[in-house]
């Protein structure tokens, strides 16, 4: 009986490493059909060029004339899942002193085009003029972006800041 007992703990464990690696490398082959490895996912971009002046005439400065983040990824990449929380805590904090944007490049590829990016998620940083300032490919962490921000010469009202 106790053999029994044994052989049968044996064969579970055994099928739960079984599905357990199935579905690894099933996430695995899923992150790597979408491009995704290392908090970044690849895009074709079959001209092989990046034309960030090009971005920036893309769309014009809004009327309201604050500076603008722009995120361009997807909804189904991970490392833009994870970017998702802090781009909408950024959009209600600094309502009013910056513009937070974000374009799926999977759903609207004719949207992206312009500003020719090859990763995602890319953030891309325009003054208030829609002049690109800076570009970053792969997960942004909140306090790196308004780092970032700083050291372009805008500030953010301290309170703001977590």
């Amino acid at each position: 009986m106790k053999n029994k007992i044994i052989t049968v703990v044996l064969l579970l464990m055994a099928v739960v490493a079984v599905v357990a690696v199935k579905n690894s490398k099933r996430r695995q082959a899923e992150d790597a059909a979408a491009g995704c490895q290392s908090g970044m996912c690849s895009l074709a971009n079959p001209e092989g060029k990046m034309s960030p002046e090009g971005a920036a005439q893309a769309i014009p400065a809004a009327a309201n004339a604050l500076p603008r983040l722009l995120d361009l990824g997807a909804g189904k990449c991970i490392p833009c899942k994870m970017m998702a929380p802090i781009l909408d805590e950024m959009k209600q904090t600094f309502a009013g002193s910056l513009n937070v944007e974000f374009i799926d490049v999977w759903e609207n590829p004719d949207a992206a085009k312009p500003y020719n990016i090859r990763i995602i998620p890319t953030q891309i940083f325009f003054d208030a003029d829609g002049n690109e300032l800076f570009r970053h490919e792969g997960f942004f962490a909140r306090e790196d972006m308004l780092t970032k921000w700083q050291e372009l010469g805008f500030e953010f009202p301290e309170t703001a800041r977590k």
